[in-house]
């Protein structure tokens, strides 16, 4: 492991300051970072532990919504009663990442930043990743590519993202809030991560020496028709090749208004609105499902070992919203 300075800022004011020191990077709990600089993937000169500052809270919004802190650790948000109740889809999503062990380790605001699980990326001994070396290429376009993106990819980049938190927060329409050295500033869920593009070694839109304070969700209206699905190789500690978070607001067995995002299947959580918009005003009937479905992987390009990905994720979002339709 390379040498770095740790430091641990009194308040959030003084963790903005220190970030901006070239190298310097926050660390919460740790849980993925501390393994990136294990394995050579990521090396800073500074860590600034945010571990003990005041943003592990949880509370309510004036307008009904709930604000929960950075700092909040995964397995005391997934089993809070306030989001138990009002946000089922997001404890569903919780639950199904990582182990309890980690869960009880890893933060919300940890968990927004952590990074792809693309073998290539996560092994130097491949020279080939330009997000982590930046012009030296994609080693999955002609690798081994089963875990990698069906959406949004680009030449220079096919990796996913891991997280299923962010999923549900992009279906949930969550807004991040962030500090930097120019003030606060909110960023949609929905925006806060970015596609590969030609700058594949950027996750997300946060600015150098931001820092994430918390996140904000809108009043719950989808509790009673939602549902978290996550599809994988094995029942427990392993990534989504395809999950579905899907967020229903219904009358009388029809669609008012529909919420879907998917994860394992493009380089952030990928918000299915034309799917969305093909189930208002509809009932849930196989018809529907399967035309929603179809709309929500439109344009979907698979590889040689993920084209399989393709129709996993349209049985899933079908059976997904059939799960949402019935949880009343």
């Amino acid at each position: 492991m390379h040498p770095f300075s740790y430091e641990r800022p009194a308040d959030v004011a003084q963790a903005v300051a220190l970030a901006q020191q070239p190298g310097a990077r926050f660390i919460g709990g740790g849980t993925n970072l501390l393994d990136l600089m294990k394995n050579g993937v990521e090396t800073p000169q500074r860590l600034i532990d945010v571990s003990r500052l005041p943003l592990a809270a949880i509370t309510e919004l004036p307008q009904g919504g709930l604000r929960i802190g950075a700092l909040a650790r995964n397995s005391d948000t997934a089993n809070h009663p306030l989001v138990r109740q009002r946000y089922p889809l997001l404890s569903q999503a919780f639950l199904s990442g990582a182990s309890p062990q980690l869960r009880n380790m890893a933060t919300v605001g940890g968990n927004l930043l952590q990074r792809t699980r693309c073998y290539y990326f996560y092994d130097t001994a491949f020279d080939k990743c330009n997000k982590r070396q930046p012009g030296s290429g994609c080693a999955a376009l002609e690798g081994y590519n089963r875990i990698h993106a069906i959406l949004g990819a680009s030449e220079q980049c096919i990796a996913t993202n891991p997280s299923d938190m962010s999923v549900a927060l992009a279906a949930l329409d969550a807004v991040v809030r962030v500090r930097g050295p120019n003030g606060e500033r909110a960023i949609a869920m929905t925006d806060f991560h970015t596609l590969p593009g030609d700058t594949p070694q950027r996750d997300s839109v946060l600015q150098p020496g931001e820092l994430i304070l918390g996140v904000d969700l809108p009043p719950a209206m989808h509790a009673d028709h939602s549902h978290y699905l996550k599809v994988r190789d094995r029942a427990s500690y392993a990534f989504a090749l395809v999950s579905v978070a899907a967020a229903l607001r219904m009358e009388n067995e029809v669609v008012r208004e529909a919420r879907i995002a998917l994860g394992g299947v493009a380089h952030k959580p990928w918000r299915a609105r034309q799917a969305e918009a093909l189930l208002v005003g509809q009932a849930l009937t196989p018809e529907v499902l399967d035309q929603c479905a179809a709309a929500a992987v439109a344009g979907a390009k698979g590889y040689e070992h993920n084209g399989f990905k393709i129709a996993l994720a349209q049985r899933a979002i079908t059976r997904a919203l059939r799960k949402a339709g019935q949880t009343a």
